[in-house]
């Protein structure tokens, strides 16, 4: 049977293939909206980590060694350096809740590992106060990187970030 198009308008075969392509559509554009909720780009402006675009996805609690995006806080330091609307903070999640953070002189470890290493100051002169030691709590985690002048929770100015201020984990895009 040969279909034949209606003078007036479009033949059935033709509605049917438009209703498809409109119905593909909205069901592509509801899937997106989906996703957008829970993902963002992050662009790392900072040389504590290698990468400087992540894409982050929120609503999970970070695994050991995932790259975690969180709100650094409003203290003195942070926002002399920061703002007082800093934004987001990259690091990688080295401690978990119920892991011990210690100190030997300026190293900071975790289960006994060194992930990191304490200054007196900043760059610009500015006194650091170290982190807290004992057990990372639960819903928090210790974030941290292994590069000198990372700014990070070796510092109390950040401290353990808490399920309040985590935005997501992140993958390194670039």
């Amino acid at each position: 049977m040969v279909e034949r198009a209606d003078p007036k308008g479009l033949s059935l075969v033709q509605k049917l293939a438009v209703i498809a392509v409109l119905s593909s559509l909205a069901m592509g554009f509801s899937a997106l909206a989906r996703w957008s909720g829970t993902h963002a780009l992050m662009v790392n402006s900072s040389d504590s980590l290698p990468n400087w675009a992540f894409l982050v996805e929120s609503g999970r609690f970070p695994k050991r060694g995932d790259y975690v995006i969180f709100h650094p806080g409003h203290d003195r330091v942070t926002t002399k350096y920061f703002g007082t609307n800093p934004p987001p903070f990259a690091k990688i999640a080295v401690g978990l809740p119920g892991d011990v953070v210690t100190r030997r002189g300026a190293d900071v470890l975790v289960n006994g590992q060194q992930v990191a290493s304490l200054k007196p100051v900043t760059k610009r002169g500015d006194a650091l106060e170290a982190g807290p030691l004992g057990i990372v709590p639960k819903g928090c985690i210790f974030a941290a990187t292994s590069h000198k002048d990372g700014f990070d929770s070796r510092y109390a100015h950040i401290g353990f970030v808490c399920r309040d201020r985590l935005v997501g984990t992140g993958r390194a895009i670039l």
